[in-house]
């Protein structure tokens, strides 16, 4: 009797198969490759989090949350001292790792894998710690492992970027499954239990795009959605019931009501939660970030560099006055995202300036990269850049959306005064395909904390993370992520 109350509602079913996967994978079921990769996608996001922990607007949270939240034993990383609840630290914490568009993301189903897992995981191992409750950094790579598993799926089985291109924030919609899921692994929570998880976390679900017009709350996104993931398992584990059969029910359930207005026939799959599961591993689809701009904005990038490097006279900073427009062309879902005009009548700010096409292509065509540096206030509005983002015209290309691979394809054609022509094409830009290697990530994570952290600090926790696998206790980790760290740049 015991063992049925501990099954899912319908183990055949979509959700339930999803459920039991969740609570009986374990390492040895996972390949060494993927396991090797979890590490240096977790060091890639401590790095974000480092990086965005005393920016202004991080601050700002900061400040909000310690206001209004008591004491708790969850630590805020970055900060020294402070420590929140478990949902008030998650939300915080996602917050850093998303507050400078460097963090991961995964190439099919937009999603930050990292802003949503790593939080969560850290709040559950210390709220759930006691003497007798001790968590292996084994047991921390496979709960993360499987939240980068579930998180990818439920987008595919929205259509990918389809929801980007509705409005919706996908990883805010996809994100409090993947929460839920890794969590729930990591407490090792039952079949039927992982069901209520769920349940409760796919009804908190929301996001709205237009939060990337400069609102602060676009950086605090990824952070509601892990929050609800984990109150969700946390409200699961004490035996609180969710939607029975979410993914699958048909009146209010989670693919019937976000596939509403799809633009693909039939409007959502739901096999793809399960289609080859534990042996097609969408951590391979994560991606890494060489550009501190919104992924859609890579290609563009990318493109442009091309230009510069095989046409450098053209490219000259001496003869860019002479560009007569720049177009650039993308398919649905980047140009929803990014290829929106910016506004001439006020200041651009740095958020919005990460998520305009227009911007990536005139930092680009000026500075020859689209680093922390571009977003800083001295280089943000400088008139000169405010004169090539006139020039540059984003399109949305119709004939890219034919492929759901294409999601970031991206056409650059530039014309100059005299008649001359530029263009390039990229399929998907660097760190899509290929993606960034494990020592591309080491470098990143050196390269983004040299001014953050103290170079012993930064050894001890490239050191832990990098052995996360052999590491006793994962609490290990907390004391060398809780101290203060330095803003990198002055941002506007």
């Amino acid at each position: 009797m015991s063992s049925t109350k501990n099954l899912p509602s319908n183990p055949a079913g979509i959700t339930g198969q999803l459920c039991s996967w969740i609570t009986s994978t374990n390492n040895t079921e996972i390949p060494e490759d993927v396991l090797e990769r979890a590490k240096y996608l977790i060091l890639d996001g401590i790095a974000c989090a480092f990086v965005g922990a005393h920016l202004p607007w991080s601050e700002t949270a900061a400040r909000a949350l310690l206001k209004m939240e008591p004491q708790g034993q969850c630590s805020v990383i970055g900060w020294q001292g402070r420590q929140l609840s478990p949902m008030a630290a998650t939300v915080l914490n996602s917050t850093f790792i998303q507050g400078f568009e460097l963090d991961d993301y995964h190439s099919k189903a937009p999603l930050h894998s990292s802003s949503l897992l790593l939080p969560a995981l850290f709040a559950a191992v210390q709220s759930a710690y006691s003497e007798t409750k001790i968590f292996t950094g084994a047991e921390f790579i496979k709960a993360y492992v499987v939240g980068c598993e579930i998180g990818p799926r439920v987008g595919m089985a929205l259509h990918g970027g389809d929801l980007l291109s509705r409005g919706w924030h996908s990883g805010a919609i996809q994100g409090p499954s993947a929460v839920a899921a890794a969590t729930a692994s990591l407490l090792g929570l039952t079949s039927a239990q992982v069901e209520s998880a769920l349940g409760i976390a796919c009804t908190q679900a929301g996001g709205l795009m237009a939060a990337q017009f400069g609102s602060d709350a676009k950086r605090m996104q990824h952070g509601f959605a892990a929050r609800n993931g984990l109150f969700g398992t946390l409200l699961a584990q004490e035996g609180y019931t969710g939607i029975q059969e979410v993914y699958e029910v048909p009146y209010g359930g989670f693919l019937s009501c976000f596939s509403q207005g799809a633009s693909f026939e039939p409007k959502s799959l739901p096999q793809e939660l399960v289609s080859e599961l534990g042996s097609r591993w969408e951590i391979e689809g994560v991606r890494v970030k060489l550009h501190a701009a919104m992924a859609a904005l890579h290609g563009t990038i990318d493109c442009v560099e091309h230009l510069q490097k095989t046409k450098p006279e053209l490219f000259d900073l001496g003869n860019l006055g002479n560009i007569e427009s720049v177009v650039t062309r993308h398919g649905k879902a980047a140009y929803e995202h990014g290829g929106w005009i910016a506004p001439t009548d006020k200041p651009l700010s740095s958020l919005g300036a990460q998520m305009s096409i227009q911007y990536a292509a005139a930092a680009q065509l000026l500075d020859s990269e689209v680093l922390m540096a571009q977003f800083g206030a001295s280089k943000l509005n400088r008139p000169e850049v405010g004169e090539l983002m006139a020039k540059i015209h984003p399109k949305h290309d119709p004939s890219i959306d034919v492929s759901q691979d294409s999601l970031f394809t991206t056409y650059v054609d530039v014309t100059f005064k005299d008649g001359t022509k530029a263009s390039h094409m990229v399929a998907a830009a660097r760190g899509i395909d290929p993606p960034c290697s494990n020592e591309d990530i080491v470098e990143k994570w050196r390269a983004l904390t040299r001014d953050v952290l103290d170079e012993d600090r930064r050894d001890q926790i490239e050191k832990k993370v990098l052995s996360l696998d052999t590491l006793s206790d994962v609490l290990d980790l907390m004391p060398l992520l809780e101290g203060n760290v330095k803003c990198p740049i002055d941002v506007a």
